[in-house]
């Protein structure tokens, strides 16, 4: 064929239309090719595809595990809430919905109209509802409810610092960091399906792996104890204008926590009994006196020489705030002599004067299960300055966190035995099985007991007629000490005018059963730690012998007070005995004697008393010894009480003391219970005819 005829016949419609429908059917093979490849060989992966794309997985969170005090009330808990959501276009009947929902969920019926009436294919409502709506909403076709766990606190903010909060379903500070595996749980699995926008349908989901709830951590905390000191700090801020304070409450004997609070700038929620380090002061000198006499270097009869209360030594001038002369160890600690303390100290050399403050838990971190624990500051004798003995015999040098000073004073008073503070006492499965007890613990000797006692009997003195007579109680005899130190800005450098006061004491003396420590953060006014701290740790104590059932050994403080009873006046016994003997504990020491009688028992009747215009220790120590509890609402002076005066309620009910001023922002969110702890408002509904 030549190249025109080649030409024609390629140009030709004939030739082009068989070429195309050579491509067509080529275009086809392929097609059919790969429909093949895509059926056979690729459709289990494109299925796969399709599945991911229109199913999802999410974890589902489980029931985060319970905190409770050391009765097993919940200080922390979670708290089933469920969201509640509409699909207006798979309504049967959308005026029985809306009336559903307004009978239900309390909603307004223009709210109500509107969700289901929405032009949109999903209504979300924003509110969290109660347990309760489920049973009502599930069987509604095109309401659909769903469950979600929220972390609640029913105590507001006692002890929040400690307790710590849940952030995005996690634990952080406090016990619920400390704990955070073993609270949480195991989070479950859950498959939803979702629409051609990536949306959940609802009602379309499956659980693949259920969540196993998290176990509980039960602590050494007393509520109603941790409520007394909360409220006693919160009094002492507002009549002192400290910018914050801590105080705590151990048991000496085993260095169980009772109660630990800590406040700062109007928050609660702060761990500075742990790690916010201070110079001590004079709280200090009894571990310097104690080592004394435990290395034989003096004896509480020794003299010493205070001159006119200034002693120089090398460019620094030591002072007393009173002049006392000469005076014997003894004395020097009960009236709180630097001159006096300072120079009997000579006799240490620095490694056992170093060694003895460690021994008594400074400078070293205590081991308590929470988080940001502070060591303090005690340095090696190697790095002192020439003054530095000198400074560390009264408390400077140095910096202590009030943990640490509430320990080593319980060693004191446990007869020269420094025990592991105990936060935790148990760790619980979510079936309640024990999986951990902790037990109290020794960590060491520190000194004899010989020389404790002799100590404890210097700061009975101490208290008696000396710097801290104002935590003194009339019924028990108290040992403590004062202390007032300068304190440290930003900077490191002191602050003009500005202190820390604080007070440490423990009772009965005679057999310690508690610890309070008290701090207050540069307190206006009168400074000093006997006249603003040392009437705080009385106020502590006296509110822990007036509570319904404080951790005590009653026993033991009726044998004490009995002796004590004898010690002064034996008549009671002669004309009357063991009755009459009470009798006048009673009348002599007022709500502390509840510390010994059960009169009131729960259940029993009891009017409630008028309380309007008096002093909130007084009328909180009122209702406590009824066998009431306490709510107190407000701040300021009390203008009456919910239910009134005169109502009637049964011992263990509660009463609501009201203040004539608002609570202090932050500070008592709807209330803050006091003294022997709170259950429900039920009684006060009962007594007002049903008016919270």
């Amino acid at each position: 064929m030549s190249l025109r005829d080649l030409g024609r016949t390629l140009r030709s419609p004939a030739f082009r239309g068989r070429i195309l429908l050579v491509a067509w059917v080529g275009a086809f093979g392929g097609l059919l090719v790969r429909a093949g490849e895509i059926q056979l060989r690729e459709g289990a992966i494109w299925q796969a595809e399709a599945d991911r794309q229109h199913r999802g997985q999410r974890s589902l969170p489980a029931s985060r595990g319970g905190i409770l005090d050391r009765d097993g009330m919940p200080l922390a808990l979670s708290h089933e809430v469920f969201r509640v959501g509409v699909a207006p276009g798979e309504l049967r009947d959308r005026d029985e919905a809306a009336a559903l929902l307004v009978e239900t969920l309390k909603i307004s019926p223009n709210e109500a109209r509107r969700v289901v009436t929405s032009e949109r294919s999903w209504v979300q409502l924003p509110t969290r509802y109660e347990p309760q709506v489920r049973e009502r909403l599930t069987p509604e076709r095109g309401i659909y409810v769903e469950r979600e766990l929220t972390r609640s606190y029913p105590h507001g903010e006692l002890g929040r610092g400690i307790l710590g909060v849940v952030i995005d379903e996690e634990g952080t500070g406090g016990i619920e960091q400390a704990f955070e595996p073993h609270l949480r749980g195991i989070t479950g699995t859950q498959v939803v399906s979702r629409d051609s926008q990536g949306r959940p349908i609802p009602g379309e989901s499956w659980v693949v792996q259920p969540p196993q709830a998290g176990g509980d951590v039960v602590l050494t905390l007393d509520r109603d104890l941790q409520e007394i000191a909360h409220e006693a700090l919160l009094e002492a801020l507002a009549e002192t204008g400290a910018r914050g304070g801590d105080l705590l409450v151990t048991d000496p004997r085993t260095g169980e926590i009772l109660a630990m609070v800590s406040i700062q700038e109007g928050s609660s929620n702060h761990l500075g009994s742990i790690n916010s380090p201070y110079e001590p002061g004079s709280t200090l000198k009894p571990f310097t006196v104690a080592g004394l006499l435990d290395l034989g270097l003096a004896s509480m009869s020794d003299s010493v020489d205070t001159e006119n209360g200034r002693w120089t030594v090398g460019r620094r001038t030591v002072t007393d705030v009173s002049v006392v002369g000469k005076v014997t160890l003894s004395h020097a600690l009960r009236v709180s002599s630097n001159v006096a303390i300072a120079k009997l100290a000579g006799a240490f050399d620095p490694l056992q004067q170093f060694e003895l403050l460690r021994d008594f838990g400074f400078g070293v971190r205590t081991g308590i299960p929470l988080p940001g624990e502070s060591t303090g500051l005690l340095r090696h004798p190697r790095d002192w300055s020439g003054q530095s003995a000198v400074s560390l015999s009264i408390g400077y040098e140095i910096s202590v966190t009030p943990l640490q000073m509430a320990m080593a004073y319980g060693a004191l008073a446990n007869g020269g035995l420094l025990m592991e503070p105990l936060l935790v006492r148990e760790v619980r499965a979510p079936d309640g099985q024990v999986l951990e007890r902790h037990e109290p613990r020794v960590v060491r000797r520190v000194v004899s007991a010989e020389s404790a006692a002799e100590v404890n009997q210097a700061l009975v003195d101490a208290v008696q007629d000396g710097t801290g007579s104002r935590a003194r109680l009339s019924t028990f005899q108290v040992a403590g000490k004062s202390g007032t130190a300068r304190a440290t800005g930003a900077d490191g450098r002191y602050e003009a005018g500005a202190y820390f006061a604080s007070f440490v004491g423990f009772f009965p003396a005679e057999s310690p059963q508690l610890v309070v420590f008290v701090k207050l953060d540069r307190p206006q006014g009168a400074y000093f730690g006997g006249a603003t701290a040392a009437p705080v740790t009385r106020a502590t104590m006296e509110a822990v012998l007036a509570a319904r059932h404080p951790p005590l050994d009653r026993q033991a403080l009726a044998t004490i007070a009995r002796n004590q009873e004898l010690a002064r006046d034996p008549a009671p016994l002669n004309g009357g005995g063991v009755p009459a003997l009470f009798a006048s504990w009673e009348a002599r020491s007022g709500a502390m004697a509840a510390a010994s009688r059960s009169l009131t028992l729960p259940g029993m009747e009891v009017l409630v008393p008028e309380v309007r215009g008096l002093p909130v220790r007084t009328a909180v120590r009122q209702l406590h010894g009824l066998g009431l509890h306490v709510l107190w609402d407000g701040s300021g002076e009390i203008v009456g009480t919910r239910p009134t005066a005169g109502a009637r309620l049964q011992a263990g009910d509660t009463v609501r003391v009201l203040g004539a001023r608002p609570a202090p922002a932050g500070l008592r969110p709807g209330g803050s219970a006091v003294g022997s702890g709170v259950r429900t408002q039920a009684a006060m509904v009962r007594a007002s005819g049903g008016q919270p």
